[in-house]
This record gives C-alpha cells, sequence and structure tokens, in this order.
C-alpha cells in the first residue's frame, strides 16, 4: 500500500529517531551509572507475636534489626541529625514489622495532627522506603506521623515524584511520649509486591525521619549524593527476608451508591424539579495473577469522587483547563502508564460502565494494560492559539497497552499504544520512549509518537476538523545535567498539526518548541540565614510548522529558603506572543512566597503582574493576578485552608474585568477514621461591557457547597454522607440554586 505524505514524513521521524537511539544506547551501556551506595541491613525472623499498639513491649522489638538514621539530608548535605532516631525492623511469614523511636529534645514542639490519610505531610513523621525489586526504578513509601496517620506514596525514580494516590492497606499506630514518639507499623507482603523465589530476598531500603522546625530537616539510614540525578540508586539494602509469600492478593471490594438529586429546568425562571432518587451497585475487584502481576477489574463500578476539584477562574483563557484525576480505579497503577508527553489522563474517560486493569513488572520488564468502555465520549480539540472542546452523547471503548524494560544499572525503554473508538470515531497513539542515564548526573529522556484519527462527518463539520481519516506525530527530547551545584537542560518539542492524543491531554499542536536553561546553587552552611540560594537564566521559543514565531521568552529567576521553612521565588522576563495575527511585546514578573511560622499556621502568596493579553478582544492588556493562601490548624482536630484568587485586566478604555475565586475548606478530624468537611466555592467576575467587541453580562456570580462526613477503616472499606448545591447570579438576579444533591456511599474490601 502506497504510503501518505503524513505516514512518510512519520516514517521518516522514525528513522531518524531510531538511528540517534543506538547511539545514546552504546552510550549508556558503557557509562551506567554506578550502583547502590548505601549500607546493608539484616533483618531476622520476629521471635514473638506482635501487636501493633504503639507500646514497643514485645520480645520481638528487643531482638529486632536496629537501623540508626545518623544523616541529615536536606537542608545539610550527609551532616550529623540534629536529633537522634531508631528504627527497628523485623518480620513473620505474613507482614514486614517495622518500628521508629523518635527522640526530641523538646516534646512539646513535635507537629502532630490528626488529619485524613496522605495528608500529614507537614507534620513530624517517620518511615520506609522499599525498593522490592531492587532495581532502582520504583519504591513503595509508607510514612506515619506521631498520631498514627497513614501515608503511602509510590516514588518513580523514572517519571519523577512521589504519588501519594496509590493505597494499600496496613496497620499503624503512634503514640507521644516524654522523650519524643514512638510509631508501629505492620505492612502484609500481600499489599507488596516482590520476585517470588526461594533465595533471600534483597530489597532496596532506606528509614527516614522529616523533622520539621525552624526548617524542614529530612533524616535518613544512609547518605546521599547531590551530583547523582538518582535517588532510589542510593538507598541502602535490605536482606535477610526468606519464605515469604505475597499471599493470594484476593480482594473484592463491592460500593453502593445512593444519590438524591434536585435540578432547575430553566435559569433564572424556572423550578427545581422534583427530587430523583437513584441507587447503583458495583464492584472492583483485584486478583495477584502471579506475585508480580495484578489484574483490577470493574462491573457497573462506581467511578464517583467525593473530593471536589480545586476551583480554577477560566476567564481570559485560550485552552482547556488541566483537572487532575481523583477517582480510585483509576489510580491503582496509574505511575505504570506516565510517558513524557501526557498521552493517558484518564479523566477523559468521562462516565465508565466497566473497567479493567492489568499491571505488573517481571524482571526487567514493566506490563500496564487498561481498557474500559464509556458511554460518554470527551473530546479536546487542540490548536496552536487555542483549543475546543465537546462532549457527544455516544460511547466509546478506550485502551491502552504500555511496556518497559530497564536497561543497564538505571535507565529504561519503553513503548506505549493508546486507542478510542466508537460511534464512526477512532483515535490511536503509539509510540516509544525512555529514560537513559549516561553518567550519574547525566541523563536523556525521550518519546516518539504517531497518531491516527478519523471524526464522524458531524464532529468534524462543527469543529472545524479534517473531514476523513489524518495523521500526526509528536517528538519529545530532554537532555539533563543536575549536581550539587550546577543544573542544566535542553528540551525540544515537537506536535505535529495533526498530532492528537484524545485519551491523554494534549491542548496545543502544530507547534515546535525549544528551552534552554541553566542555574547554579549555593547551599547555605549550619546556622545560616539562607538554607540554599539559587540564580537561573531560561529561554523558550515557540513557532508552529510553517516556521512563524508565535512565543518567545525570556526569563531571570531566583529561589531560595530560609527561617520559618520559608520559600521565596522571584521570576522576571520579558516575551514577545503572536495571537490572532498580531504580536504582543511583554514584560512581567512572577513573586511566590511561603512561610509556616509554627506547626499551626501557613501562610504564602503568588503574585504575577506586568504586560498581559486581552485574547478575546486581541489588544494588549495590563494584568495583576495575586493568589494569597493560608491554613490554620486548630489543636489536633481541627484545619482550615483558604485559597483566593484576585485578577484583574485593564486595557486602553479602562478597567476591562475583575474577577476573584475564594476556596475555603473546613475539616474537623475526631480520629484517625472519621472527619466533617465543608468546601465553599465562590466566583465572582465583573466586567465593563462598553469594552467588549461583543455582548457580555456585567456581573456573574457562582456558589459550590459541599459538606462531606467521611468514615474510613482502610481506603476500601469506608462510608460517605454528603451533601452539595451549586447556585448562579447575575446582575438582575439574585443567587439562585441550580441544582442540590444527597449522596451516600458504602465500600467494603472483602480480602480472600
Amino acid at each position: 500500500m502506497e504510503m501518505t505524505p503524513a505516514r512518510k514524513t512519520l516514517w521518516k521521524t522514525f528513522r531518524r529517531l531510531g538511528l540517534g537511539f543506538l547511539v545514546v544506547v552504546v552510550c549508556v551501556t558503557g557509562r551506567a551509572a554506578t550502583g547502590p551506595s548505601g549500607k546493608v541491613f539484616t533483618v531476622k525472623p520476629a521471635t514473638s507475636p506482635i501487636r501493633v499498639d504503639g507500646i514497643l513491649d514485645e520480645p520481638a522489638w528487643k531482638d529486632a534489626t536496629q537501623i540508626p538514621l545518623p544523616y541529615e539530608l536536606d537542608p545539610g548535605d550527609n551532616t550529623p541529625a540534629p536529633v537522634r532516631t531508631t528504627c527497628l525492623i523485623t518480620y513473620d511469614q505474613h507482614h514486614l514489622y517495622v518500628a521508629f523511636v523518635a527522640y526530641d529534645p523538646d516534646v512539646q514542639k513535635i507537629r502532630a495532627h490528626l488529619t485524613d490519610r496522605d495528608t500529614a505531610f507537614d507534620d513530624d513523621f517517620v518511615g520506609i522506603v522499599l525498593d522490592t525489586f531492587h532495581d532502582g526504578r520504583r519504591g513503595f513509601e509508607f510514612f506515619v506521623n506521631p498520631l498514627g496517620v497513614q501515608m503511602d506514596l509510590i516514588n518513580n525514580d523514572v517519571g519523577g515524584g512521589e504519588d501519594a494516590s496509590w493505597d494499600a492497606i496496613w496497620d499503624s499506630k503512634g503514640r507521644i511520649t516524654p522523650s519524643g514518639y514512638v510509631v508501629e507499623m505492620a505492612i502484609p507482603f500481600s499489599s507488596l509486591r516482590f520476585p517470588k523465589t526461594k533465595a533471600v530476598q534483597v530489597w532496596g531500603f532506606s528509614a527516614l525521619r522529616v523533622y520539621p522546625r525552624d526548617r524542614r530537616y529530612l533524616l535518613a539510614s544512609e547518605p546521599r549524593d547531590r551530583n547523582r540525578s538518582c535517588d532510589l540508586c542510593q538507598i541502602s539494602e535490605l536482606t535477610g527476608l526468606e519464605g515469604i509469600k505475597p499471599g493470594h492478593d484476593v480482594e473484592i471490594d463491592p460500593t453502593f451508591t445512593a444519590t438524591g438529586l434536585e435540578n432547575r429546568d430553566a435559569f433564572p425562571g424556572g423550578t427545581l424539579n422534583d427530587p430523583s432518587v437513584q441507587g447503583d451497585a458495583g464492584w472492583t475487584g483485584h486478583w495477584g495473577i502471579t506475585p508480580n502481576l495484578v489484574l483490577t477489574g470493574a462491573v457497573n463500578p462506581d467511578f464517583s469522587q467525593v473530593e471536589a476539584d480545586a476551583a480554577q477562574l477560566s476567564i481570559n483563557r485560550t485552552f482547556a483547563l488541566y483537572y487532575p484525576e481523583k477517582r480510585p480505579f483509576f489510580l491503582e497503577g496509574s505511575d505504570y502508564f506516565q510517558t513524557p508527553i501526557n498521552v493517558v489522563h484518564t479523566r477523559m474517560v468521562a462516565d465508565p460502565s466497566w473497567g479493567a486493569k492489568l499491571t505488573g513488572k517481571t524482571g526487567p520488564n514493566a506490563l500496564g494494560l487498561f481498557v474500559a468502555q464509556d458511554d460518554l465520549t470527551n473530546i479536546i480539540f487542540p490548536g496552536n492559539q487555542g483549543s475546543s472542546s465537546g462532549s457527544f452523547h455516544f460511547g466509546n471503548t478506550s485502551a491502552v497497552a504500555r511496556f518497559r524494560r530497564d536497561i543497564g544499572k538505571s535507565s529504561v525503554l519503553g513503548g506505549i499504544v493508546t486507542s478510542r473508538e466508537g460511534g464512526g470515531y477512532s483515535n490511536q497513539v503509539y509510540g516509544v520512549d525512555g529514560l537513559l542515564r549516561v553518567t550519574a548526573a547525566d541523563s536523556v529522556k525521550f518519546q516518539l509518537l504517531g497518531s491516527e484519527t478519523t471524526y464522524p462527518h458531524a464532529i468534524a463539520s462543527d469543529y472545524g476538523e479534517p473531514d476523513r481519516g489524518f495523521n500526526g506525530s509528536a517528538t519529545f527530547l530532554r537532555y539533563s545535567h543536575d549536581t550539587k551545584y550546577w543544573e542544566w537542560s535542553l528540551q525540544y518539542t515537537d506536535y505535529g498539526r495533526g498530532f492528537r492524543a484524545d485519551l491523554g491531554f494534549v491542548p496545543r499542536v502544530d507547534t515546535r518548541f525549544v528551552k534552554a536553561l541553566a542555574g547554579h546553587t549555593w547551599w547555605g552552611k549550619p546556622g545560616a540565614f539562607f538554607s540554599r540560594f539559587q540564580l537561573g537564566v531560561n529561554w523558550d521559543e515557540t513557532r508552529d510548522h510553517s516556521g512563524l514565531a508565535l512565543d518567545r521568552r525570556s526569563e531571570i529567576w531566583a529561589l531560595a529558603s530560609g527561617p520559618w521553612q520559608s520559600q521565596g521565588m522571584i521570576n522576571i522576563g520579558t516575551a514577545k506572543t503572536f495571537f490572532n495575527g498580531v504580536v504582543f511585546d511583554q514584560d512581567y514578573a512572577q513573586i511566590f512566597v511561603n512561610a509556616r511560622p509554627s506547626g499551626s499556621v501557613s501562610v504564602g502568596a503568588f503574585v504575577q503582574l506586568g504586560d498581559d493579553i486581552d485574547y478575546e478582544n486581541t489588544r494588549s492588556a495590563d494584568g495583576l493576578t495575586i493568589r494569597p493562601h493560608m491554613t490554620f490548624k486548630l489543636g489536633r482536630h481541627l484545619q482550615a485552608r483558604l485559597v483566593h484568587t484576585y485578577q484583574r485586566l485593564d486595557v486602553a478604555g479602562g478597567r476591562l474585568y475583575r474577577a476573584s475565586l475564594t476556596d475555603l475548606r473546613l475539616v474537623y478530624q475526631f480520629n484517625v477514621r472519621t472527619f466533617v468537611r465543608l468546601i465553599t466555592q465562590y466566583t465572582d467576575i465583573i466586567r465593563n461591557p462598553a469594552l467588549y467587541g461583543f455582548s457580555v453580562e456585567p456581573t456573574s456570580r457562582k456558589l459550590f457547597n459541599q459538606l462531606l462526613f467521611s468514615y474510613k477503616v482502610n481506603p476500601q472499606t469506608m462510608f460517605f454522607l454528603g451533601y452539595s448545591d451549586n447556585s448562579l447570579g447575575e446582575q438582575r438576579v439574585d443567587m439562585t440554586t441550580m441544582n442540590r444533591t444527597i449522596f451516600l456511599k458504602i465500600g467494603y474490601a472483602w480480602l480472600l
């Protein structure tokens, strides 16, 4: 079959990248990063049963392996830890047992609050990192604050960062003592994935303590080299585990959801309809097919979320807003599907009737498969000046296949395929990617993608898309150098005019983006006012595929960390932006500050000011955005967080608009399992109609309220009862309730 021009271009790109890829593989094979530089700890079986109660009075703890935490990793550089901490570790056939004795010279300064799980990172806490495959790519993290609040994460050393959306079922207790605090943990082996072997297990391991006072001190069981760009490759080894099994790992999580809804049939003069009540039952199941491969399935699943999205101002925007995924089924194993270009963003799966997911790792090979039947099709239509979106009432089948293989000591190569099809519509994306660590400080990250898309005639006509199948390609390439004192990077990203990643989040195409960044870090000596100071510059340029310059930006920035756990950033830049046939010159500044003067108060603000663009009327403007935030923790139980955004835009004739958004969240946590939360989000926009070239509403207001009662035994066994409402208002219309909802959700984790 003869290739189309688009396919020929795509094939040429693949060939060019393939040649470069072979060169880099040769380099990385010969110059792979060195292995772990930590210590070796040998764990022994428990000599008695252990009850997790925060009291270390069992004989097993007296005989357990003791691991000190003598190093301060931050702000110090492997300096002696300011406080003493001991980690104790032992195991039996079913659990890994971990305890911490954290000494403190002033117990009154210990920061400890009752919060929901995964939300106590501002407190004192201790925990461990487990790299169960000992490959330096992925680690399980288990942390506990002094009151027993759990925080579990996945450390993704390939994609970068930590993912708190992963939840395991494990047990913990914490207790403040006259000399500090004690934490006790029991982690079932069935909650972990590790190689099945009769030999002694060897895992990557690190014991950590966060000690927040005037500075936020990070303490560890082994040192770290800041001239190495990887983290998990430097932790210690844990050996001695033998005769352990992951277990059957069969879990069934039935759920029942009931919803009562009232909707107003018209605005502003309509009435609220009679309440409609509906109930829905479903289940999600997990099956460990092998110790390393887990199948997750859901039939008539409950994908509802009880965590309200953070509100965002959408005024004067040209591209789609990004909202993170919050639904538990999609969050499970989500790091397996991460790639440099965001081609898998499961919020695009809007209304699924069923779903299935297979994730796991065998030896150097990691695998992720995902499929869902979606009853609603949401599509983002990207361009280089802006994007639009549509929601269509036909179903689609969404699927993803992901494969990744470890190369050398700490590099990876992978491939991904995504597909959405239904109702005469289809979009497929396919490609390769990798992270190649050429030296301890130098790495290359890349991705090459192709796409094939077909829209139904009506959709293509309405949104200005091609009326027949079309192709596109995308390329990502970044070189990074990261050491203790210097960092620099070069990045090139190319999104073809016809590239579409409808199962991901790619709102801008027809662009070629180049960026260069360089920065230097000064580290403060112990007792210095600044713990760290960074100064850097960056330059970037975006052109479309015809060569037209769309954006050009030059910036100088500075970052500093100091007392009161303070952080500050200033970014001063100049830019040229092409929009709708006009080139705009812009000078601007961005400032961010944050401080935590005590364990109960956190304050900060983001400010952006300078030249801006009135996108709706294509003209120069002067803009100001201020976003202060405050968090108050009153006692152990009550927390309040307030974020306010103020935005204004001035044009030649005066003030075009003023917009404000207030997000208030109040939480009362009764204990580690139970809380009541109130969320209020209020948006108020005032426009000057005389300055618009089209008709606009002078005043618009929105109000969202949600009250939630939550009881969680574990992440899957829970009870939620909540109420929410949405209201609208305009210049001549008072705030009017548009809908009201009462919802109930019950879930249970049935372990077999």
